[in-house]
């Protein structure tokens, strides 16, 4: 027979200790959805703007002198939100150096941060104040509008580059030419081919046609064939030429832009689904404790 306490006997069993809940979102995902917060991006840009106007407002002697203390106290804690937000974002990157770098916003904000505390950059009042005057840049980042024009920039180089060497070779032969038909009448202008290559370069722009198209009658009423086709070709082909490049840039640049949110809201999807299953889980795991 086995014998039992008194306190054991009708005792209710004993309560299990639940075990501690994992929580739904790591540290990375929560920095990651802060960065995505508009109020953390307005935040941002506010203190952007503030830079700027502190910058704004040091070149004035006057205001410079009475508030430099002040102006280095919002300078110092202008830095440390940038240092914390670049800690924020190398965290939602899980301080993986790989993902980092592969948003070319992150290595500019990473350079001006950490361009900021070189001492000699520090102790040279220009280079700070380039430095700082960076920082303003930063500013494209949180505009997507803005962003897309500078990413459509930066993908028109190529061909803008393949354009500004074909628009060289263009001016060299009418500059040679120029120096041939107008060099003993007009040598202010076509005296040699570098400053022939000038005036036609000016020409691009129209500036100077009618006078050289007068100049070019008083030899031969011909010279109008000369003066014409330039500009035909110059002006208004590689113009249009130049209109096209940036137009097809910008429709990769958006293109790029809507694929990379595609991509981003499929990750997000992921991530809810994720959140669901591990909720789910526990659902069932208190379910199991319950029943037990």
């Amino acid at each position: 027979m086995t014998l039992t306490s008194p306190d054991a006997v009708g005792a209710p069993p004993p309560e299990e200790v639940p075990e501690p809940q994992s929580t739904s979102r790591s540290i990375p995902d929560r920095c990651r959805a802060l960065i995505n917060n508009r109020t953390f991006e307005l935040f941002i840009v506010g203190v952007i703007v503030v830079n700027a106007i502190v910058l704004g407002l040091g070149t004035y002697a006057d205001i410079a002198a009475r508030y430099e203390p002040l102006f280095s106290t919002i300078y110092n804690v202008i830095l440390g939100i940038y240092v914390v937000e670049l800690l924020i974002r190398l965290t939602a990157y899980r301080w993986n150096p790989r993902e980092f770098v592969k948003d070319g916003w992150n290595v500019f904000d990473f350079i001006v941060v950490v361009a900021s505390f070189v001492p000699s950059l520090r102790a040279n009042a220009m280079l700070l104040r380039l430095v700082r005057l960076l920082r303003i840049v930063r500013l494209v980042r949180f505009l997507p509008d803005l962003r897309l024009l500078v990413s459509a920039a930066g993908r028109s180089v190529p061909g803008i580059a393949s354009l500004a060497a074909a628009t060289f070779v263009l001016i060299f032969i009418y500059g040679m030419l120029g120096w041939v038909l107008f060099g003993g009448h007009d040598p202010d202008n076509y005296g040699n081919v570098g400053q022939a290559m000038l005036t036609m370069f000016v020409m691009l722009t129209l500036e100077n046609f009618p006078d050289n198209v007068a100049m070019g009658q008083a030899i031969s009423q011909w010279s109008i064939v000369f003066f014409i086709s330039y500009v035909l070709l110059a002006s208004f082909l590689i113009f249009n030429l130049f209109i096209g490049i940036v137009l097809n840039a910008m429709e990769q640049a958006r293109a790029a832009e809507n694929k990379e949110h595609e991509a981003d809201d499929l990750l997000s999807r992921l991530r809810a689904a994720r959140e669901a299953l591990e909720e789910a889980e526990e659902e069932l795991q208190k379910t199991h404790r319950d029943d037990r």
